[in-house]
């Protein structure tokens, strides 16, 4: 797993798919409220003029020279749930891109939100 301290390092580094397609720029670590985690980045994709947010899994994720490479296809990542370059994610729109993944969601104990930008 790639440690918290160490993606930081990455914003504004090209993310790349497993077969090293350009999916876009690395914009936000979120980590996962339950264990502090890196769990999802945000990727910058889009023209110009009309930039969006996309959340990748940080799962299996590789940081090599000058990129972050992800464990899932550019399709997939430019097809999940997106927000506005100046936006946050609404809690109940987590699910979403959980889902968007297969991944498993569960909402805080006390229905708090599961990621938490860093």
């Amino acid at each position: 797993m790639i440690q918290a301290a160490d993606i930081r390092e990455w914003r504004s580094q090209g993310v790349v798919d497993p077969r090293g397609r350009r999916i876009g720029e690395l914009e936000a670590v979120y980590v996962d409220t339950r264990t502090d985690e890196p769990a999802m980045a945000t990727v910058r994709v889009g023209l110009p003029t009309r930039r969006r947010l996309v959340f990748v899994p940080l799962d299996g994720a590789i940081v090599g020279p000058g990129y972050v490479k992800v464990a899932h296809d550019k399709a997939l990542v430019k097809r999940c749930p997106s927000i506005g370059t100046d936006d946050v994610l609404p809690a109940e729109d987590e699910e979403a891109v959980f889902r968007h993944y297969g991944l498993a969601y569960e909402p805080g104990a006390n229905g708090e939100r599961r990621l938490a930008r860093r």
